[in-house]
């Protein structure tokens, strides 16, 4: 326990060093000779108020350690401006207007940017605004979080509206590090907290704001805390700046390399794609290859407009084979998300009688259209009434196919490429290599494979462990089974399905956890 504490204690000791250390009393240069900063200690404490004054200093900044008249911004955590009009008048300083008042979070966004930022409303402390950000009053921010937020993100409604991304793009870092390094159980802490935070209808600005809230762990507080304090986090920094991290997030980009590969590549003594390319020794996979081949394409973004262009040319090829087959685009793009890095459709036939070459039909025909740049099928593996999986991260065993979609420049509106570099520069390449995934589901278990699909992949898993240890039910992309009636639960909705896990329905855009 104690060597896993490690980096944090050692955080700790690094920031009560620099407090108490007699470098406070040195001189820095000024950056910004144009304002000068008084921290008020109120609500505050001598010991945090000291450690910021240091830290902007550091930075560049003018901070006085007594109010006087050259000051032009006074900052002010957990007051409100009339709190700080009271303890001006208590001060021997004349017209209190000539100061800037300005919250808490004005001073971190300057310690984040390294500069002085603009002066915009959500910074100052006005007679209209005495309330903490988004108008939730302060005494109500502790049971706000200790009350209403479930450690299970399906019982939380996130939108795509993330207040913390300067947070969760450091948790998610985090998490794919200890991904890449196959602990799961620090991968998980950091992706379950990077939920919590992207569910928040508020910015945390100060650690009290995570007061209560679930699965803010040790390690998950201390990356908190030093993005508060000094504007980025030096264990992130450390993360991207690691050689296996870097080789990994290489890797692990080509389409179908994962952990295992990238391990076995990087013990090889392999450390960039173009070492990879260049050893002819190594034997990969036709997926591989393609991942290789086509990789500037598909690791661009996928916008709206290419989806839409793709989800067209997949409904006209299935429709000529199963007019009445239900067609349906899941993942991000059903979440409502404008871009994403690949297009996943799950396709049923609602009718009588399923066509079980459906899928060969169809990527037959795409080919014939030169519409395919590389396809894998997989073939069904389902057994009717088997029991769901208990694995959280379980694959399911629908018939799917991964394949690579040559998308031409003339069916997408408003869209443009750049010219690859793997083309003479005098032919303009009118197309784009984008990833696209077919599943096939029997209707019976459509609804399942839906939500399953639809993702966010936080949410699923959640969703299958608030199935198992609060309903006592397993939950898979097939069925949803009661252990306790020892019945399979049938369902024609996704709205079905939260019943009868005994959960409000929660939208597909809600679901972005």
């Amino acid at each position: 326990m104690d060597r896993i504490r490690a980096p944090a204690l050692s955080y700790q000791r690094k920031k009560q060093k620099g407090m108490h250390s007699p470098n406070l009393s040195c001189s820095y240069e000024i950056k910004f000779n144009k304002l000068v900063i008084f921290i008020m200690q109120r609500k505050m404490g001598k010991t945090r108020r000291t450690f910021l004054m240091e830290l902007a200093r550091r930075k560049g900044f003018r901070v006085e350690s007594e109010l006087s008249d050259s000051v032009t911004h006074i900052v002010a955590e957990n007051s409100s401006h009339l709190e700080v009009l009271d303890w001006l008048r208590g001060q021997t300083v004349g017209d209190s207007s000539k100061f800037e008042l300005l919250d808490i979070s004005w001073f971190t966004a300057c310690m984040e940017a390294g500069r002085p930022v603009d002066l915009e409303m959500k910074y100052r402390l006005t007679e209209q605004d005495q309330s903490p950000p988004l108008n939730i009053p302060e005494s109500e921010v502790p049971s706000f979080i200790a009350s209403k937020v479930s450690q299970y993100s399906c019982e939380r409604k996130t939108t795509l509206n993330n207040y913390n991304k300067k947070f969760t793009d450091a948790f998610e870092i985090m998490a794919e590090n200890y991904e890449f390094k196959e602990n799961e159980l620090f991968c998980l802490e950091f992706l379950r907290a990077a939920s919590v935070l992207k569910f928040l209808p508020f910015p945390i600005t100060r650690m009290k704001d995570i007061q209560g809230l679930p699965c803010m762990g040790d390690r998950v507080r201390d990356v908190i805390e030093e993005i508060i304090e000094e504007g980025e986090s030096s264990r992130i920094k450390e993360v991207l700046n690691d050689e296996r991290y870097k080789s990994f997030k290489q890797f692990t980009s080509v389409f179908g390399v994962g952990v295992k590969t990238s391990e076995k590549w990087y013990r090889a003594g392999l450390r960039t794609l173009e070492e990879v390319k260049a050893d002819k020794t190594l034997k990969l996979s036709k997926m591989q290859k393609a991942g290789l081949l086509y990789y500037e394409d598909l690791v661009s973004c996928v916008s709206e407009a290419e989806a839409d262009a793709v989800s067209l040319i997949v409904k006209n090829t299935v429709c000529t084979f199963l007019p009445d087959a239900l067609v349906t685009i899941t993942g991000g793009f059903r979440r409502g998300k404008k871009i994403g890095h690949d297009i996943d459709f799950l396709i049923t036939n609602p009718g009588p009688g399923e066509d079980d070459e459906l899928l060969h039909k169809v990527v037959d025909l795409l080919k014939k259209q030169g519409l395919l740049l590389y396809c894998d099928i997989i073939e069904s593996t389902f057994v009717k009434e088997q029991l769901p999986s208990r694995k959280v991260d379980a694959m399911d065993h629908f018939q799917k196919c991964f394949a690579i979609f040559k998308l031409y420049q003339s069916r997408i509106n408003n869209s443009s490429y750049n010219t690859s570099k793997n083309f003479d520069m005098a032919e303009v390449k009118d197309w784009k290599a984008i990833r696209v995934d077919l599943v096939i589901t029997p209707f019976e278990q459509y609804a399942y494979a839906l939500l399953g699909w639809t993702g966010s992949r936080q949410f699923g898993r959640d969703l299958r462990r608030y199935a198992t240890h609060e309903r006592k039910m397993i939950l898979d992309n097939h069925a949803l089974y009661d252990r306790r009636k020892r019945i399979f639960l049938r369902a024609g909705s996704e709205e079905e399905i939260f019943a009868h896990l005994g959960l409000d329905y929660v939208e597909p855009w809600e679901r972005n956890a």
